[in-house]
């Protein structure tokens, strides 16, 4: 059992190692193919041709794109990520800063996103012919994402004035020992910090928790279904057993490997739903910061936070994986 378990984890670190591997070459290599000039963004609109050429030629960006990336993985093998183009920091320090805030938001987002699609299946069980719950699937999965976004901050922010709309915290200058304002405000003995925290939260998250609720629910009310037709869902009704119970205990651990699947292709799309909602919300995550960094052509902090986007999509991965294997112990890792 434990050979297995190192077995797998070296494979899944290996594939992890990989991936990163070729999706930093390709993300690289668009260096050479968008218009954009990071030399020019550096040295400034009316700088003259020679000042940057010059700015180019300290960057090493005259050089041929494969020794750039050469270069880029010895910077890499420790722990170098480069320097900002834009902001002139080291890009570690940049995404120290930012990632804390990106990780609760995403964490927010997928925990209210799973229980949503939860209730969302219960009613289609209970209801499986209501054309009310029809309609609000289709209506909440068509939206863009953009749009609910808009919608959450008129409503609640702008016209009910119930929720803030913006940042994450009244109080901003508030520093955390772990970054995440939820955790810090009950680590420090502040629970004001975290109720401020949560009610900055709750916003940008359920604008993207919406696109995971109907995807996971949709997927998870059409294997309830089948799985609470089975002959032993049937035998345990027999006994008495109510039907709440029978969801809760058997129902669900029996329909999660399809969902929690559904999750994990639903991750990937929030990556780019990110870059949207902390915009719109001025959410100081690094989808703001990676907007910014595409506006001013600083390749590098994209590059580095594509990466960043990357090991995350992965590393939930495995955990889903770990996850579905409890569920269901016929699936091996």
């Amino acid at each position: 059992m434990l050979v297995s378990f190192f077995a797998s984890f070296f494979r899944h670190v290996s594939g992890l190692v990989a991936v990163l591997l070729v999706m930093s070459f390709f993300v690289f290599c668009l260096q050479s193919v968008i218009p954009a000039d990071p030399a020019r963004a550096i040295a400034g609109p009316t700088a003259p041709k020679e000042t940057v050429e010059m700015v180019r030629k300290q960057l090493g960006l005259d050089e041929p794109i494969m020794v750039q990336y050469g270069r880029f993985l010895l910077r890499l093998a420790k722990g170098d990520l480069g320097t900002s183009f834009r902001t002139r920091q080291p890009i570690t320090a940049d995404i120290a800063k930012y990632l804390p805030a990106t990780i609760e938001l995403m964490a927010v987002s997928v925990f209210l996103g799973i229980m949503l699609a939860v209730g969302l299946a219960s009613l289609q069980l209970v209801f499986p012919r209501s054309g009310a719950v029809r309609v609000t699937l289709i209506a909440i999965g068509s939206t863009p994402i953009f749009l609910s976004a808009l919608l959450l901050t008129y409503i609640f922010w702008f016209n009910l004035h119930m929720l803030p709309g913006s940042g994450r915290l009244t109080l901003p200058e508030f520093s955390g020992p772990t970054g995440l304002h939820l955790v810090d405000g009950l680590l420090t003995g502040q629970p004001a910090i975290s109720l401020d925290a949560l009610n900055h939260l709750l916003l940008p998250s359920l604008a993207l928790a919406f696109p995971i609720a109907v995807a996971v629910g949709r997927t998870l009310s059409g294997v309830l279904h089948d799985v609470m037709q089975q002959a032993y869902i049937r035998t345990a009704r027999g006994k008495g057993i109510s039907e709440t119970r029978l969801v809760l205990l058997h129902g669900l651990r029996n329909s999660a490997s399809a969902p929690l699947a559904m999750v994990g292709l639903q991750i990937r799309l929030l990556f780019g739903n990110l870059l949207i909602v902390e915009r719109i919300f001025g959410w100081p995550g690094l989808g703001h910061y990676m907007v910014e960094s595409l506006t001013s052509s600083d390749l590098p902090a994209v590059l580095a936070v594509s990466m960043v986007f990357g090991a995350i999509y992965i590393i939930v991965n495995i955990a889903i994986e770990f996850l579905q294997s409890l569920a269901d112990p016929r699936i091996t890792q």
